[in-house]
């Protein structure tokens, strides 16, 4: 019963915000925030990697949502996805160092005593012999929680850094176009097609991997 009320409090906060998003669109206009945006320069992609970077180190914050943010209000797609990605990459990169330096009780300290079932259930999973399902994993919206889990492992730098490149470029691609897109104004249109295909995508890879998962479990 906990498990479903936090799922549904985290898709209210993100339907929420594209809600907000849109709003803002009909209240301002396109033009007039993205120049609100231009007056931040710098600020506005250190804000956005800000608010990601700590969404994922501490997991129990929602962080799809910056994803959707990042693409509607930065004005460019590019930049957008670069931001995002940096972020992943930087925060994964620190929680599977943090794992691998301090072991489980720090772990269970920044992701919470009922998350950390989920970081026991990655590391039992033995990602470190399969580089395409640790890839695949971190494509997931699990991909914080992975990073922990794979920290308590063997998992190596060698393999990790690779793996998680290519999941959060894969991941990221669409969630930041689908954001772009909120706000194009015969920008671009063309994202939004391959926004929908990746999230499609990716719910299947992520029904797969849990299938598998249950499998090993029982097996």
């Amino acid at each position: 019963m906990a498990k479903t009320l936090r799922k549904l409090i985290k898709f209210v906060f993100i339907m929420g915000l594209v809600v907000g998003l849109i709003w803002l669109i009909h209240q301002y206009g396109v033009e007039t925030i993205r120049e609100n945006v231009k007056y931040m320069g710098i600020w506005a992609p250190v804000g956005i990697f800000a608010l990601r970077f700590i969404s994922v180190v501490i997991p129990a914050l929602p962080s799809t949502a910056w994803s959707l943010l990042a693409g509607g209000v930065l004005g460019n797609f590019w930049i957008a996805l670069i931001t995002v990605v940096l972020a992943d990459v930087v925060a994964c990169s620190l929680g599977f160092y943090l794992a691998k330096r301090f072991g489980r009780n720090l772990v269970e300290k920044l992701v919470g005593t009922r998350f950390m079932d989920k970081v026991d259930k990655v590391s039992q999973r033995h990602l470190e012999s399969n580089f395409f399902l640790l890839v695949g994993f971190l494509m997931t919206g699990l991909f914080d929680f992975v990073s922990y889990g794979a920290g308590l492992t063997t998992t190596k730098w060698v393999q990790f850094v690779p793996a998680l490149l290519i999941g959060v470029l894969i991941s990221n691609t669409p969630v930041v176009a689908i954001g772009a897109n909120m706000f194009a104004d015969g920008y671009a249109r063309w994202l939004i097609v391959l926004a929908i295909l990746g999230i499609f995508s990716l719910a299947i890879l992520t029904g797969w991997l849990q299938r598998r998962n249950n499998d090993t479990a029982r097996g």
